[in-house]
This record gives C-alpha cells, structure tokens and sequence, in this order.
C-alpha cells in the first residue's frame, strides 16, 4: 500500500509513466480534478451491464447499440474482504474497502480488522474543503453510505449510524434518500436535529427543483428504502436526484459524492430481472445526464464501479435436463410496467381476470400460466387459514405469512421462463434465494485521471487513487485516521 500512493503522485507530474496495476503505460494529465463523483452499483456484476446492454438494444436494427456503460469502461475490480471473512463480500466490508482503501470483516463500517475507524475519501474531502454529498435508493444508513459518512463495528446498527450523522460531527453537505423509520423515531427526531442545525430538508422529490443554495440539504423520500423505479413516482429518481445534487454542491472548491444505485443488489437477491433491469436503466439515465455535465464541467471525474455481484444471475438458462438453447429475450421487461412484488400483492388482494391480468402486466400469458398465478394464490390463502388457526404458541414457532409471496415466486418463476434468465440462488419452502459471489466487477470511469483507473485492480486501489487525487500526503496509510 504504501508503495503505491507515492507512484500515483508521479504520475500526476507532467511526464508519461507505468501504473502498478496496469502494464500498460498511461499519460497522466498534472491537474487533479476538481469535483469527483464515486458511483456504485449495488451487486452490479458484469451480467447485470451486459444483460441492460441486450435489454436497451432497439429489437428493429441489426445493429446492437452501445450503452453507457460500455462507452466508459476501463478495468475491472477484485472484491474480496479481509480474510477473515473468507472470499465473498458483502456490501459493508465492500465499501468500507471503497471509501478508505482498508479491507475489512464481512459487516463492518469503516473500521478495520481490530475494529478502529479509519478515515474515509468523503471525510478527507470534507476536512480538505471540498462539498459532500450522498445519494442512495436504500435508506441513507444503509451499509454503502455509512461506510463513507460512519464508522460501526456492524452494519445492523442502523440507528446508531443515523444518530452519528449528527452526533460525530456532519460530515455531508447533502444527503438524499430514503430512511424516515430510523430519522423520524420515538426516542429521537433528526430530521429535527438536522434542521437546527442549518439543514433544508424536504421529503418529496418535487423539492428537488428548489434547494436553497446557501443552505445544505437531507432529503428522505420513504419509510426505508425507496420503492422499485417500476413502482415509483419517478421511474428515474437516481437520476433526478444527481441532477439536483451537481448543481447544489458546486462551488469554488469543488465537491466530492458519492451515488449508489442500492436495488440492483436487492434485485438479484430477490432473483427479480424485471426490477434488475429497471434499475440498471435508472443508473444508466443517471451516467447518460453525467456525460452530459462532464462536457460542460472538464474538471470533474466520475468513476463506477459494483461492490460486488449479486445472485449469480445469467443471461442464459438451462431449459431442461438434457440439453439448453441459446437464448435470451428480455423483450416482456421492456414493456412492464408495474414491479413483481407489486403485481404480486395487487393480485393477492383483487379478482382479476386473465384480461385484467394481462393488461397489468402489460404482456399476454398462456391459460397454464394464468392457471399457475391463481394456484399459487389459493395456496398462499389455505396456508394463511392453517395458520390462523394454529395456537398462539405454535404460531410463535412458525414464520407469519402473508398472501402474496407465493404469487410474487410464481411470476418471477414465469418471467425467468419467458426470458430465459437464471439465477445462481435455491429454493426454500417456496422462496427463491441468491446471494452475492466472488467474481471480478467492472469499473468505468471518464472525465480528468479517469486513465489512472485503467487494467485490473483490487477495491481498495480505487480508494487509494481517490484518495491521492484529493492530496493524501504521499507515504501515509490510505483511510488511517
């Protein structure tokens, strides 16, 4: 580690030289960017950017069009944690590993191994002058944004971490999210807190378009995480809140922030690619407006990249036992509407007929698959009625059911079908299942010293690299307080 700060500070000078992690040699430019943009996508393995590329491609050209995130990538990432947690991360020793350039235990924030904090990029930012900001669609608190903005020997604290966006000095400028049931409790208001201490806050996106400049902002748009995009009032919410955020925290100094696109991963551990693809869309119009700003804002770098990948989702499925065609047709998800889950509960709770059915789904579906959806809810109804009627005692040792989550298997079930998707995870007393695996993450990045994060490096490189670029004292210990 210490070897590598001090050769990314020559590169910085005004001659060519050969990167640690890349074998290849890179022209740096002698200016360092002014603001920089950290975005993650949550569980965003290299399925996740292939399969928007098949998803976006317009069905009418020979042609398959390019994405963002094609046009913007430069390397690939190693993810594992320290070793005591083995080689699969999860998302806390992931960016903690992201934000201070230090690997950790599986569910740590930002602390090491020995559990003592270390500093992160957005801390350093912020003690060095430059504006803050977070944007997340999890709830602010969640493991990603903590490990910037906190420190917890566990990610499950989730109010402890909100009560030390206060108490722990504020570290951002801007905070945007959701995460009412942890700001808004009984022993404790910080949105009030928040709003003594000089913060505009607002809990509808239509406050976007009018924040005070003079002031800095919190932002919480649901209980907990914010919906689906398919379920959302803004299909596009990542994308309007980083349009209102760039312009918020510009200023002399410059702005460090970071974005996470949190459902993706929520989405592959659900084995939903209807929602997985929505919300890729949703980063992609994010990238796409970015683009745009860089054009007219030269000194800022945006870098992207996945903590990790999510559900061992594959664009491809074994269609029986004996052999598997060579498809994938992602063509139903691009004309829903409406997510899974909430088809799901809708259809619980309504009699819908086929056509009904159809119209909200927004694709037609055979009678054994019409069949197969009104199955799995008199089911779920007959298990809900045993349940009922079990004893007060023998209910505690059984999981309470609701009347939607055998309809919500049932169609992701039919989709994958349709599709031909598959997913790495089992299945358990009905729930499909999938969780993150070791595999390499692609990284992206454009805009001044986007070259420095070319060829293959490990996480906690990118750190180290954002870290320099902000004027991290060569020879110092990436994060150490």
């Amino acid at each position: 580690m210490k070897k590598l700060l001090p050769t990314l500070l020559l590169c910085l000078s005004p001659i060519a030289c050969t990167q640690t992690t890349s074998p290849q040699n890179t022209f740096i430019q002698t200016t360092a960017p002014k603001n920089i943009i950290m975005i993650i996508g949550d569980g965003m393995g290299p399925a996740y950017t292939s399969a928007y590329r098949y998803f976006n491609d317009d069905p009418a050209t020979d042609k398959i069009e390019q994405t963002v995130f094609d046009r913007h990538l430069v390397g690939q990432s190693s993810t594992y944690p320290a070793r005591i947690s083995g080689y699969i991360t999860d998302s806390a020793a992931a960016a903690t590993a992201l934000a201070t350039g230090v690997k950790t235990y599986n569910g740590a924030i930002s602390v090491d191994v020995n559990k003592m904090p270390v500093k992160t990029v957005l801390e350093w930012a912020k003690k060095n002058g430059k504006k803050t900001g977070v944007i997340v669609t999890s709830h602010v608190n969640h493991a990603t944004p903590a490990s910037y903005l906190s420190h917890n020997v566990t990610r499950q604290n989730y109010s402890q971490i909100a009560d030390s966006y206060i108490d722990n000095g504020i570290k951002a400028d801007l905070i945007l999210g959701g995460g009412w049931k942890y700001f808004i409790r009984k022993d404790r208001n910080l949105v009030t807190e928040f709003k003594e201490a000089g913060f505009h806050y607002i809990d509808k996106y239509e406050g976007l378009t009018s924040l005070p400049k003079e002031k800095p902002v919190l932002g919480l748009f649901a209980d907990s995480g914010l919906p689906w995009a398919l379920d959302d009032t803004n299909k596009h919410r990542l994308a309007a809140m980083t349009k209102a955020a760039v312009h918020h925290l510009e200023g002399e100094n410059g702005y460090f922030m970071l974005i996470e696109a949190s459902q993706i991963d929520w989405a592959g551990h659900n084995n939903d690619i209807t929602s997985a693809m929505a919300e890729m869309d949703d980063l992609a119009k994010t990238l796409e407006y970015l683009e745009h700003y860089v054009e007219h804002h030269p000194d800022t770098l945006v870098v992207v990249t996945a903590d990790h990948s999510t559900g061992g989702f594959s664009i491809g499925n074994k269609t029986g036992l004996e052999k598997s065609h060579y498809s994938w047709q992602p063509d139903i998800l691009r004309t829903m509407t409406i997510s899974p889950y909430a088809f799901a509960i809708k259809f619980a709770n309504e009699k819908l007929s086929k056509e009904q059915t159809e119209k909200i789904l927004n694709f037609s579906l055979s009678i054994n698959e019409m069949m197969a959806l009104s199955d799995a809810k008199g089911e779920a109804q007959k298990n809900i009625e045993e349940y009922q009627n079990l004893s007060l005692k023998l209910q505690k040792d059984k999981i309470k059911l609701n009347n939607y989550s055998a309809i919500l298997v049932e169609i992701k079930n039919i989709i994958d079908i349709r599709t031909n998707t598959g997913w790495g995870g089992f299945s358990h007393e009905g729930q499909s299942s999938a969780t993150h695996t070791a595999i390499d993450v692609p990284v992206f990045a454009f805009g001044p010293q986007s070259k420095i994060f070319s060829g293959f490096q490990d996480n906690t490189d990118i750190a180290k690299k954002i870290f320099t670029l902000l004027g991290k004292e060569a020879g110092k210990e990436a994060g150490k307080n």
